[in-house]
């Protein structure tokens, strides 16, 4: 299986999320998940009320079994991941749905949609979770 092929199964998992979508379910309270280096976040901005998680330790913060979860993770939050184009989002939402977080999905296009749609953007830099 070669990168594509994995990006399709994955996505084929997930009812991704517009733009105007991810901001109404944060509202509604889902969770924002931004994945991307402290570097993007510096430069490019952030979305507010996001929680900002490195890769790497994504499954470990998210988790609903893990005694390293984040506050108010459950199953059946809404959780949605965003990258800086919605590539490397949708792996990871479909990593989170095969945990058990059923309603995980990831924004299209990334964080440089929401910024491009007008969407509420802030500036960036905050540490992510450890």
């Amino acid at each position: 299986m070669n990168i594509d092929e994995m990006l399709a199964s994955a996505r084929a998992t997930l009812k991704r999320a517009e733009p105007a979508d991810a901001w109404r379910l944060q509202a509604e309270g889902a969770l924002i998940v931004d994945i991307r280096p402290i570097g993007y976040r510096e430069a490019e901005g952030e979305i507010p009320g996001a929680v900002p998680v490195e890769r790497i330790h994504l499954e470990w913060r998210l988790d609903p079994a893990s005694d390293h979860r984040l506050p108010g993770v459950r199953p059946d939050r809404p959780v949605v991941v965003v990258c800086n184009e919605g590539y490397a989002s949708s792996l990871a939402a479909a990593d989170l749905r095969r945990l058990g977080l059923s309603r995980a999905t990831d924004l299209v296009g990334g964080f440089r949609a929401w910024r491009a749609a007008g969407l509420p953007v802030q500036p960036g830099g905050t540490p992510a979770v450890p």
